[in-house]
């Protein structure tokens, strides 16, 4: 199974994609919406958190671990794969690198939280591609919480997306990377800001073909030709995850198998 855990619901983005074109795979999804936000928790706070989240899905069978978290990658993902050597882990990371050889006007704008920003992941992104290009940065402040609240459309979101987004695109930016995995949901509104000469690169795709990789290269793919069945955790409310679940990433008639779980304190309730 593919373990795949997040802050809160923005991996989800990351989820879905991964469904998509690994239709046949298991999944299990964990929220650790008891403490997100993690963009502003410290990197020795968000590893503690990291590890119990590891430990769980490993528990559950999982034999592949995606960090769909900028701030927990940027946090704890070389610290994780010192700790589990014989676990594969698929992390992410600002898509730098793709947005650099695409852009026309020499200006690239990442969106983030403040711990991707802090992160090594980050720096050694900028010095490998940063150096032709100018890589402008700016911290989504409140988006995260606007995301888990459900508010992806809405004139207090507009506002938090204009101070975020609209220095950027004044500056000449014609790229805009998305740092964490809660802005997808916020694209639509993304682009009424940004207007079409602005390319917005979801890092999703790309983070799916790699966790296939890998998994071809561990012989951990399925061979059965059946329908994966995917498994949700949450350390918050799981009636109110569920909810998200069904507003976010409805759960189609092909995936019979999809459940909601809480997971608290060590403890499943399956709803």
């Amino acid at each position: 199974m593919i373990g795949i855990f997040d802050s809160g619901i923005g991996g989800l983005s990351v989820w879905r994609e991964i469904a998509r074109q690994l239709p046949g795979e298991n999944t299990l999804y964990l929220a650790d919406q008891a403490h997100v936000p993690y963009g502003y928790r410290s990197m020795d706070e968000i590893r503690q958190f990291c590890i119990s989240i590891v430990d769980f899905l490993l528990e559950q069978g999982a034999g592949i671990i995606v960090v769909a978290c900028n701030a927990a990658s940027a946090a704890a993902l070389h610290y994780l794969r010192g700790l589990y050597p014989d676990v594969p882990f698929v992390g992410m990371e600002p898509a730098v690198k793709p947005a650099a050889g695409s852009t026309k006007t020499g200006i690239v704008g990442v969106i983030a939280t403040q711990t991707t920003f802090q992160g090594q992941l980050f720096a050694g992104l900028i010095a490998q591609y940063g150096n032709s290009v100018k890589v402008m940065t700016s911290i989504g402040h409140g988006l995260v919480e606007t995301v888990e609240a459900g508010k992806l459309d809405t004139p207090e979101t507009d506002i938090l997306l204009k101070k975020c987004v609209s220095p950027l695109i004044s500056a000449g930016a014609d790229q805009l990377v998305l740092g964490c995995t809660h802005y997808p949901f916020l694209i639509p509104a993304i682009k009424k800001l940004t207007g079409p000469g602005v390319s917005i690169i979801d890092p999703a795709p790309a983070v799916a073909l790699q966790v296939a990789r890998v998994m071809k290269q561990r012989d951990l793919l399925n061979r059965c030709d059946r329908k994966g069945g995917h498994v949700f955790f949450t350390s918050g409310r799981a009636e109110a995850f569920w909810e998200c679940i069904q507003r976010l990433v409805p759960c189609k008639s092909d995936m019979p198998e999809a459940c909601a779980v809480c997971w608290s304190n060590g403890r499943l309730c399956r709803l």
